[in-house]
């Protein structure tokens, strides 16, 4: 019996179970091609969210060096939910350090927020509901840690509904290339192509930290 639940387990985390447009959903975000400074891999879902999930975590690397991380879940309900005005839910969570004098900026949370709708917008993305807060904290070191420099975290997290598709699966793949978008961009990466010339760059990122 134990085996069975383990395996039921394996499955649920890697989306090879749940109903077919699900299935299809994650199919979609497991065969993506990404600019090779995000690397993405899969992680356990959060439980009780909604009946089927699945997770990825990735990071934003130069080299060695780690420039930003974040997670992305997709949830599926097949019954629909009423928050979400759908069957499916994108939720993310994207985190960078930057600059102390670019995390004084006071417009600084509604930059980041652009930073997602844009990346989305950018692609053509449908999406309805979205809903995020944006934080950013400063740590300030004193007696034996006074030596290390003061830093600042800025945290997007965030959720939106990709509009459905044929068989009512999202088109999940470009969901997860325009979240890669907002990644490299809080990175401070140059854009990958063409991109919306009413989202702003980041500037003045703090040095990234070594893997």
């Amino acid at each position: 019996m134990d085996d069975v639940l383990d395996t039921e387990e394996a499955d649920r985390h890697s989306g090879t179970a749940g109903p077919p447009a699900f299935r299809a959903a994650v199919d979609a975000l497991r065969s993506s091609r990404l600019r090779p400074q995000v690397e993405v891999e899969p992680t356990p879902p959060p439980q009780r969210l909604a009946p089927h999930a699945y997770a990825l975590e990735a990071v934003v690397v130069d080299g060695e060096q780690e420039l930003a991380d974040g997670r992305l879940v997709l949830l599926h309900d097949p019954a629909g939910h009423d928050a979400w005005r759908g069957t499916f839910r994108l939720v993310t969570l994207v985190r960078a350090e930057l600059e102390p004098e670019m995390a004084a900026d006071p417009l600084l949370p509604e930059v980041c927020w652009s930073w997602l709708t844009g990346a989305l917008q950018a692609r053509g993305l449908g999406y309805g509901e979205p809903s995020g807060t944006i934080t950013r904290a400063s740590s300030h070191y004193f007696g034996g840690l006074a030596e290390r420099p003061a830093a600042s975290q800025i945290e997007i997290r965030a959720s939106w509904t990709p509009r459905e598709g044929l068989g009512g699966v999202p088109d999940t793949a470009s969901h997860l290339a325009s979240w890669c978008d907002l990644l490299a961009q809080v990175a401070g990466l140059p854009p990958a192509g063409p991109g919306d010339a009413s989202v702003v760059t980041l500037p003045q990122r703090r040095g990234p930290q070594s893997r």
